[in-house]
């Protein structure tokens, strides 16, 4: 199996997005895991600053030579701003997922809940890539 990273910082959920909370607000990124899976990422479609999201929306898209995938936001929130670089550089996902590759930063909206620490999303990562 691959050695895929996964800060012990970060909260994670099963769909393979990360969250760093801090204060009220929180980035979002995908996880180490998600990019290798997708492969080369092409593009990535991100929402308007000010959009509001439930936990769990699809609140953007990222696109490999392999498939689009919808991204999903782990907690209810308020954008408040996003990774504009990524819209030139789409493949910084996959080169830097956690520092430079994050997707978007949002106002939260109540307490996360149902987030996995770094040990518990590496299971469910080993459980994935034995499938």
């Amino acid at each position: 199996m691959a050695d895929y990273k996964t800060p012990q910082d970060l909260l994670y959920v099963k769909s393979h997005e990360w969250l760093k909370v801090e204060g009220d607000t929180a980035t979002v990124g995908i996880s180490d895991y998600a990019q290798h899976a997708l492969g080369d990422i092409v593009f990535v479609e991100l929402p308007d600053v000010g959009a509001s999201f439930g936990a769990g929306d699809a609140f953007g898209v990222v696109e490999s030579v392999k498939a689009a995938s919808d991204i999903y936001l782990p907690v209810a929130g308020e954008v408040i701003a996003i990774n504009e670089a990524l819209l030139d550089t789409p493949e910084t996902v996959n080169s830097d997922p956690y520092e430079n590759g994050w997707l978007v930063k949002i106002k939260l909206a109540g307490e996360p809940a149902g987030l996995l620490d770094a040990a518990a999303y590496e299971k469910v990562v080993a459980e994935e890539a034995s499938k």
